[in-house]
């Protein structure tokens, strides 16, 4: 059995993924993005992976990228369609098992993952960028400070796990705050990561 959690996808069971995505609300888009807007192109091709109801996906069209959005769930996909369509603006929604199918080489100027870790999608994700491509990451840690997120350690990331994944890439941005300082205040519970392919 596949378990999600939090927009975390674990798995591939998309009836129970369809059934949450069908009443959830639609969350803003990820800190990651909207704190560093200023390092996206001023265009070209960006995928929102393991996206859920493609918050981040719209915000990428809404700047004029042109937009992938795939994920497992029907229901998502369904409403990322029907949200881009009310907002005007084009966003390629695919249900996809990103697992199985990942991006393919040298296909897209922005990745954007939140929420989602999947370790065997590393390799693909770098792959994926075109030269000056830059990736957006930003998902849960297993030094955390609230009762967000997944309960198995295996979904969240390791301390400073996202810099070795993506050590092939020139880093850019990081982020994480662990249990350093006022902990109710900062970024808790998630690490963020911004880099890009040379």
């Amino acid at each position: 059995m596949v378990v999600r959690y939090n927009g975390v996808v674990m798995g591939t069971d998309a009836e129970k993924w369809d059934s949450r995505y069908g009443d959830a609300t639609q969350a803003p888009p990820a800190r990651v993005l909207t704190e560093n807007a200023h390092l996206l192109p001023a265009g070209g091709a960006a995928l929102d992976l393991a996206c859920g109801l493609g918050a981040n996906a719209l915000w990428l069209a809404q700047r004029g990228l042109e937009t992938d959005a795939w994920d497992s769930s029907s229901v998502a996909i369904d409403r990322v369609r029907a949200r881009a369509e009310a907002l005007g603006v084009c966003v390629h929604a695919e249900v996809r098992d990103v697992v199985k199918c990942p991006p393919p080489p040298h296909c897209f100027d922005v990745i954007v993952v939140v929420r989602f870790l999947d370790r065997s999608l590393t390799p693909h994700l770098i792959e994926a960028l075109r030269p000056g491509g830059v990736l957006y990451y930003q998902t849960f840690t297993r030094t955390y400070v609230s009762d967000t997120g997944p309960s198995n350690p295996e979904y969240r990331l390791r301390d400073n796990e996202l810099v070795s994944m993506f050590s092939a890439l020139h880093l850019l941005v990081y982020r994480e705050e662990g249990r350093f300082g006022q902990l109710d205040c900062g970024f808790r519970d998630q690490a963020m990561l911004v880099a890009a392919r040379f």
